[in-house]
């Protein structure tokens, strides 16, 4: 078979990718591992986490468009009462768009649906890339196999966009990249390690979804590895995981937790809650609902790419385990404000990921490969310390903006968190070319940064203008019979593709203000 595009990987950026190049009339393939689309907001349960201007700008049109649909769901189909304008589905502490993951695949699903229904698009769910041919630079031909039947696939196309959580098309393509930390030295940075090391990654997570209803006992059977979850006390830990209290991420220093909110420490229930009964009239009694993506629930004991496949299933068992732990934890030992231990109300909500143990269809991954780019961003770029202005380094060649912290969780070595302040940031289109392809873009966490700089460049509207460009880019790339390098590399076919963008609602510079000095 062979299509204009291939894009591997169905999570926000791959979806974003689809979106656009569909609209510039490409025939397009989008494959996920997964039964869901929407990655790390659907099948790795992590509502947006976005940055203060997410509603007035900060954002493509497209995104925007998203984020209003899912309003727009909750507002349509809920007896929502009294509430705040606008609408924060769960009144969750991390985003103003706290909802559930069903929501956002639902969205997402009828967003694609005018181009699956013409078949200009072609979905393909529970499937895996398992080979790639490439001649030089130009990758020709891939191998997808599908994990259901286990039949394999030959697929061939002009351009292919790597959205994959761990851009896992990279070693099968033999195209260069960069795992773990960087060296000082390499980079320049303030932040980095003295030596580079590729297995400096940060902690991955195994999401669930818990409601609580009081009064009632939903304790789960005993996890397996709870005896060890329980006693495990890492050095770079103020207390045992499984306990209430974690290091602050900036000071390091012991911080209390507190499930629920009381009149000193932090409410975990309400960080990522994505239903709050108050705000709805339902005819059955429900309860307030969160997700559990929390410090105590971060598994840094291994990582699960670049690895043999028994040592990633271990991990993979491990993260579920602690989760599930937590979770067992929780309803039987944790302290109670009232002197008492434990929450037996707390029900896994198996429902929300429709999942056998209740867990997340996919782990939560914040760092994955990342290509060896024509740019690679570092802390330089986006850290207040090295720009006098209000934003980050204005490239040249940027097709979007973003904004968050650089936030990277403890690593698999046995960091703790790195959390240091980064300034309204652009995106260089050079970052999304690797140097050694030509018809291969990069379209989420997997684009040219450093170790540092992933953790302000892999939130989610960030992810979805990464891949959006890169669906735009391959559209005026057919169009116009160029390649993406051409386009960087020529000012008059760059300005031509940046005035594209405008006009296609991309946001390609902050307010005027946020350039003053």
């Amino acid at each position: 078979m062979n299509t204009d595009l291939i894009i591997v990987g169905g999570g926000l950026g791959g979806c974003a990718a689809a979106l656009a190049a569909c609209e510039q009339g490409l025939n397009v393939v989008l494959t996920e591992e997964t039964e869901w689309l929407g990655g790390q907001v659907t099948s790795q349960g992590v509502p947006p986490d976005e940055h203060k201007w997410i509603e007035e700008f900060g954002s493509t049109r497209r995104y925007r468009n998203y984020r209003n649909k899912v309003r727009e769901t909750y507002l349509r189909t809920m007896k929502v009462n009294a509430r705040d304008e606008p609408l924060n589905p769960g009144n969750g502490l991390v985003s103003t768009i706290c909802h559930d993951p069903r929501v956002t695949l639902h969205v997402l699903n009828v967003m694609l649906l005018p181009y699956v229904l013409t078949n200009q698009l072609t979905v393909e769910l529970n499937t895996k890339i398992t080979e790639i041919k490439r001649n030089g630079k130009s990758i020709h031909e891939i191998t997808l196999k599908n994990l259901q039947s286990d039949r394999n696939k030959k697929m061939a196309a002009s351009y292919f966009i790597d959205a994959t959580e761990a851009g896992d098309f990279l070693p099968l393509a033999n195209i260069e990249y960069v795992a773990g930390a960087e060296a000082k030295s390499e980079t320049g940075e303030s932040h980095a390690v003295e030596s580079a090391d590729p297995n400096d990654i940060q902690a991955f997570t195994y999401v669930l979804g818990m409601e609580y209803r009081e009064g009632e006992n939903h304790t789960i059977p005993e996890p397996e590895m709870y005896s060890f979850w329980r006693e495990f006390h890492p050095d770079i830990w103020p207390d045992k995981l499984l306990s209430l209290f974690a290091p602050h991420p900036i000071t390091k220093e012991k911080r209390q937790y507190t499930l629920f909110r009381e009149k000193t420490g932090f409410p975990l229930w309400e960080y990522r809650r994505i239903f709050d009964k108050n705000q709805y009239e339902t005819p059955f009694v429900a309860g307030d609902v969160t997700l559990m993506n929390w410090p105590q629930n971060d598994y840094f004991l291994g990582n699960i790419y670049d690895v043999t496949e028994e040592e990633k299933e271990k991990h993979l068992y491990q993260g579920k385990q602690l989760s599930l732990s937590l979770l067992y934890w929780l309803q039987t030992e944790a302290p109670r404000p009232d002197g008492g231990k434990g929450y037996p109300g707390l029900k896994l909500r198996k429902d929300i990921f429709d999942t056998e143990d209740g867990l997340a269809k996919a782990p939560y991954i914040r760092e994955s490969r990342r290509i060896k780019a024509e740019y690679t961003i570092v802390e330089q770029d986006v850290s207040p310390d090295f720009n006098k202005r209000k934003t980050g380094k204005k490239y040249d060649d940027r097709v979007g903006i973003g904004s968050y912290s650089i936030d990277l969780h403890p690593s698999m070595t046995g960091r703790n968190y790195v959390d240091i302040p980064a300034l309204p940031f652009h995106i260089p289109l050079g970052a999304l070319i690797p140097r050694d392809a030509d018809n291969l873009l990069a379209g989420c966490k997997n684009i040219g940064t450093t170790h540092i700089t992933n953790g302000c460049y892999r939130l989610h509207p960030t992810e979805w203008n990464i891949g959006e460009a890169c669906g735009a880019l391959i559209g005026y790339c057919s169009k116009h019979n160029v390649t993406p390098k051409m386009v960087r590399g020529d000012k008059q076919l760059l300005n031509q593709f940046q005035e594209a963008l405008r006009k296609d609602g991309f946001e390609l510079e902050w307010p005027e203000e946020f350039y003053t000095e």
